[in-house]
């Protein structure tokens, strides 16, 4: 007797059990990369841009993946996903990826990263390292991830932001020109923001209170003239009834005034 059983469920999971970061400083720049690149691509509805997600390159096979700290993918569309599954984005590979280093990290466990993200299509790869403030980039050239060999002022072909190491620490700038903000700058810029637009809607609704009233005293004041109008009319039909002539209609037709002859 034999027992038929369909095809095996294969489970990809999203989850590995490990915290996104080590220490607080790499969980700022984690987050301070991801959402200055959100930030960037807030209107293009084709960009994805994630975080700590899962990216699992060739279906069927589960042991075969990354979570980089920041992956973008054009060509993808934004919203929520528990991993990245290649076959299930149009075979779309991200093209930029970023890595923050933490004093967990070693060398196998970055070479491996390195392997995978040159043989699975990515274009660019950044990796930063705040506690020596130094930034490694690879860009693809002829298949193969070659080392950028200046870092200092370079901007990226994909992604067209640009990278600064003048200072005490990385500053990265978007393409508008604009520094990349920490999660506190961003929510004390988006607090302000909405102090902002709280304010203008209050002006908005005086200014529409005062329109109002002037509406109202522009309708009453067209009301006066109107019944001042119709009280002048029925004064002129009483003194035509009368025989007499309103005052200025004897004069109307007349011809100039010649005053007499000394």
């Amino acid at each position: 007797m034999s027992i038929i059983t369909g095809p095996r469920r294969i489970i990809y999971p999203e989850t590995d059990g490990k915290p996104m970061a080590e220490n607080t400083l790499q969980f700022r720049w984690i987050v301070t990369i991801k959402e200055g690149l959100d930030r960037t691509y807030h209107d293009r509805a084709d960009v994805f841009v994630a975080g700590d997600l899962f990216w699992y390159p060739v279906e069927g096979h589960p042991e075969i993946v990354q979570a980089p700290d920041t992956l973008v993918a054009f060509g993808r569309p934004k919203g929520d996903r528990g991993s990245y599954k290649q076959w299930e984005e149009g075979g779309i590979a991200p093209q930029v990826v970023f890595e923050v280093l933490s004093p967990g990290n070693r060398p196998p466990e970055m070479i491996g990263k390195f392997k995978f993200y040159e043989k699975y299509g990515v274009q660019e790869y950044y990796i930063y390292d705040p506690d020596e403030v130094e930034l490694t980039g690879f860009q693809r050239t002829e298949g193969e991830l070659k080392a950028i060999p200046n870092m200092n002022g370079w901007t990226s072909p994909r992604l067209g932001i640009r990278f600064d190491l003048s200072g005490s620490e990385l500053t990265i700038y978007g393409p508008d020109g604009r520094r990349f903000l920490t999660y506190q700058e961003l929510a004390e810029e988006r607090d302000r923001l909405a102090g902002e637009r709280d304010q203008l809607a209050q002006e908005h609704h005086q200014l529409a209170q005062e329109h109002h009233r002037l509406a109202g005293e522009r309708d009453q004041l067209a009301q006066q003239l109107e019944a001042e109008r119709q009280r002048n009319e029925r004064m002129v039909a009483q003194l035509k009834a009368l025989g007499l002539e309103p005052p200025g209609e004897a004069d109307r037709g007349r011809g100039p005034i010649i005053p007499p002859a000394p």
